[in-house]
């Protein structure tokens, strides 16, 4: 029996990175033993945002796993190991069951709920994953670490082609309190001072002239507060993943330092948005991003925004360099993330808890 410590992308790799550990003696009477090869995050990068909304699914939902333990049975009988993971320190074990015939593989996804600390933690951490196995009689067959590199729960994996792109929902975070704050002060920049979302009672234009107006009090409220544009989006990663991750601030966040760039103002206008049980769109295009807002539930007709603009241009010049920056995109170049479509997918808003908030049981 041997174990393989291998970085992946999303499968486990059958080359060795650090080759086998040492071993426990084989229990008796299972033949030849299977071969246990682990595959840790992305090349062994652990990112909160792909951690924690996969560790939402069952193991039989999952596509792939914050670690992948690949069981190679090559005995001729069949197995049934239990199989138990845990980062220390930073989450709770998992534990599933490995039930493999005789000359047969089988790969198990695994993605243990992660504790607070994942969620408070900015920087570039080492950590160790731990893996143990034993039989069904309880015996100890395995037991063996390997090192992840735990990222900045503000880093967001974009992956080749943009494919995560629908994870940038998890930005989205309508229920932070100074969302709320944002709101109460939004509301005083209208007539009525009030903030109803969609009037859908009103007829056709006279709804999407009060989404228009809401969306410029919120702006207003925003420019109120001094918020303006600072880049801030490196990342510290492996060369292999250092081209494919970006920081994006949490609305909170950007918020209390009142600074933003393109895809922070994004998520954080979109919380606004959605707090009020509107529709809002993540927009990317190369180099940049932008706020979309359907005008009315059902209808076609969107407000966009170049977020980037809040600290230095009025409402209605920020409206139209947004339809200016599109109307150059090809459309191949354009990806939407509707926030409402990321929910009805199962991807929800990061917790919120940062630094400055306390963990439960001191963790």
């Amino acid at each position: 029996m041997g174990l393989v410590l291998v970085g992946s992308s999303l499968s486990a790799r059958t080359d060795a990175d650090t080759g086998p550990l040492p071993l426990p003696a084989p229990a008796k009477g299972r033949g030849t033993e299977p071969t246990f090869t682990v595959a840790a995050g992305m090349s062994g990068d652990v990112f909160p945002v792909l951690a924690h909304q996969v560790s939402l699914l069952e193991p039989q939902e999952r596509v792939w796993g914050t670690l992948t333990v690949t069981v190679v049975n090559t005995g001729v009988e069949a197995l049934r190991d239990r199989i138990t993971v845990q980062i220390a320190g930073w989450s709770d074990r998992e534990v599933q069951v490995a039930e493999v015939g005789a000359g047969q593989t089988r790969t198990l996804l695994f993605a243990p709920t992660f504790l607070p600390r994942l969620y408070r933690n900015r920087e570039l951490m080492p950590a160790t994953a731990e893996v143990s196995v034993t039989d069904r009689g309880g015996a100890t067959v395995f037991t063996g670490t390997t090192l992840l590199r735990m990222h900045s729960a503000e880093e967001m994996y974009w992956g080749e082609g943009l494919e995560y792109a629908p994870l940038v929902a998890s930005w989205v975070t309508p229920r932070d309190p100074l969302v709320e704050e944002v709101l109460a002060r939004a509301k005083e920049f209208l007539p009525l001072r009030r903030l109803p979302g969609y009037e859908t009672g009103k007829p056709q234009a006279g709804l999407e002239q009060s989404s228009r107006a809401q969306a410029r009090a919120i702006y207003r409220a925003l420019q109120a507060r001094g918020l303006s544009y600072v880049k801030s989006s490196g990342v510290l990663a492996s060369a292999t993943n250092r081209a494919l991750a970006e920081r994006i601030r949490l609305p909170g966040q950007s918020l209390r330092t009142v600074s933003a760039n393109c895809i922070d103002g994004v998520v954080l206008y979109a919380s606004l948005l959605e707090n009020l049980g509107m529709e809002p769109v993540i927009v990317i295009v190369p180099g940049h991003a932008y706020l979309g807002l359907r005008l009315a539930p059902n209808r076609p007709d969107y407000l966009y925004l170049d977020t980037a603009l809040t600290g230095r241009a009025t409402f209605e010049q920020a409206v139209a360099a947004a339809e200016r920056g599109l109307a150059r995109q090809a459309p191949k170049d354009v990806i939407r993330v509707a926030v409402l479509d990321a929910r009805l997918a199962g991807i929800y808003p990061l917790p919120r808890l940062g630094r400055d908030e306390p963990a439960a049981s001191g963790k």
